[in-house]
Order: C-alpha cells, then sequence, then structure tokens
C-alpha cells in the first residue's frame, strides 16, 4: 500500500499545480487571446515597422549577381536577364501598402473584422498578380538558357525553395522533400 500512494499523492500534487497555473487569470493589460501579437510575446506589429526594404533589396541583389554569375550569361541574354530581374522586384506599391493597426484597434471589433477582410483580399490578389507576372518572366528567360545554364538555373532556384522546407519553415509542413546536395 506504501508504494502506491507515495505516486498517487505526487501525481495528484503535480495536477493540482498544473491545473491551477492554468486557471490563471492574466493581468490588467494582458491579451487574454491567442492571436498573432500574443504567439509573438506580443510584439509581432511592433516588429513588423522594422522591416527594413534596403536591406532586403541588398540581399536580392547579392542573390541575383550571384546567380548570374553561376549561369555565364551570353551578352545576347543580358536583355533577358534584365527583365527577368526587373520583373523579380517587389512592386513598391506592396511594400509601401501596410495597415496602420494603430487605427484599426481604435475601430470596434466587427468594423476591424471587415476592414482586415478587405485589407486581406486586395493583398492576396496583389500577391496573386505579381506571382503571374514573375511566372511569366522566369519561363520567358528559362526558354533563352542553354541546357547546361538551365540545369544550374533549376539547381539555384530548387536549393533556396528546399532550404526553407529542410529548416522547417513555412514551407516544411508541406512535405516538400529537400532536394540532395
Amino acid at each position: 500500500m506504501k508504494s502506491f500512494f507515495k505516486p498517487v499523492l505526487i501525481a495528484s500534487l503535480l495536477a493540482t499545480a498544473g491545473f491551477a497555473a492554468f486557471s490563471q487569470v492574466p493581468a490588467a493589460g494582458q491579451d487574454c487571446m491567442m492571436g498573432q501579437g500574443a504567439m509573438y510575446g506580443g510584439m509581432h506589429h511592433e516588429r513588423m515597422g522594422k522591416f527594413d526594404p534596403a536591406k532586403m533589396q541588398a540581399r536580392m541583389d547579392q542573390r541575383s549577381a550571384a546567380l548570374k554569375a553561376q549561369l555565364k550569361l551570353t551578352p545576347a541574354q543580358e536583355t533577358a536577364w534584365t527583365t527577368f530581374t526587373a520583373a523579380m522586384k517587389p512592386p513598391a506599391a506592396m511594400m509601401a501598402n501596410r495597415p496602420d493597426y494603430a487605427e484599426l484597434i481604435k475601430l470596434p471589433t466587427p468594423e476591424r473584422i471587415d476592414k482586415m477582410k478587405a485589407l486581406h483580399t486586395q493583398r492576396m490578389a496583389d500577391m496573386t498578380a505579381a506571382m503571374e507576372q514573375r511566372g511569366e518572366a522566369t519561363k520567358a528567360f528559362y526558354a533563352v538558357l542553354t541546357p547546361e545554364q538551365q540545369k544550374v538555373f533549376d539547381a539555384g532556384t530548387a536549393r533556396h525553395f528546399g532550404s526553407v522546407g529542410r529548416k522547417g519553415g513555412h514551407m516544411g509542413h508541406m512535405g516538400v522533400p529537400a532536394p540532395k546536395q
């Protein structure tokens, strides 16, 4: 009986402590919903303000220059490259068109939901149009590459896509296998 009583007592104490911790009411001023802001320590919208388009553009330019060097483009392919890289740049309107969260917070919840839905719908339409433009530009550029350059291009673009899934990022849940290196 002694050996049975001790583990049951310990389990009961742990369960009681767990329920007590779980049932705590948040302090005043703390979010009680697990929205995006709460998941990121309540700092999600504040971090969005630190986005630096110049740094993003510098990284894109660096990757673009590395790919261009690997492709060993001929002078006849330069025009297609310029068209391709211009199409890959994110539209300035999409980058600058961010919701004013301070204004959204002031709206009543039903109006805020409707406003966020409208913003989301517009953003998705803009993103779809940009993706279609980039897809067509990529196909046009790919068509002017030699078979050897196409292999280099495939490896360069697939490696970036695969690294997202390998790291367990937003594509990791889709089951996209990482390319063998």
